[in-house]
């Protein structure tokens, strides 16, 4: 995944970088849009997405109960972990939309079915001159209501700074 730098002209448009970088997930990323994708919280070295439990993006096992949700597709989870985690990186680096950031190594380790809404948060580990490195996890609400870990990752990312 390659993230694009914004118009110069939007900044102005938004009083923080949450709004911003949701107006570019609506604007910018056909995919993440259809996902509902959306920026929560934005921290300094942290940020937090969510997609909602959407029926379209799920997968029956075999033995579900028919009552119960069914699982939502691992790369749903995926896809957020790498987008989180390479945005996350942005709130680390000082030139944050003179930047270009594209994915290089992306770890996912499911935990357990995901029956509800994904809320993935990231942490930057670092973010050097030319490489950053973030740790990401994702959260689903259970039929029961409790919330749970769903998935792990890590992303590896290349940092393209400006000259």
């Amino acid at each position: 995944m390659t993230e694009e730098t914004p118009p110069a002209d939007v900044f102005d448009e938004f009083d923080d970088l949450e709004s911003l970088l949701q107006y570019s997930l609506e604007e910018d990323h056909e995919f993440l849009a259809w996902l509902n994708t959306s920026v929560d919280n934005v921290g300094d070295g942290t940020m937090t997405m969510s997609i909602p439990y959407d029926e379209k993006l799920t997968n029956t096992r075999p033995t579900a109960d028919p009552d119960e949700p069914a699982d939502l597709h691992g790369g749903v989870a995926a896809t957020l972990i790498d987008t989180v985690g390479g945005l996350s990186l942005r709130t680390a680096i000082d030139d944050p939309f003179e930047t270009k950031i594209a994915t290089i190594n992306l770890n996912v380790n499911y935990l357990r079915p995901a029956t509800g809404d994904l809320v993935a948060t990231a942490d930057v580990i670092r973010a050097g001159s030319s490489v950053g490195v973030s740790e990401i996890t994702v959260e689903s609400t259970t039929p029961d209501g409790e919330t749970k870990i769903v998935a792990i990752g890590q992303g590896a990312y290349r940092i393209f700074r400006s000259q």
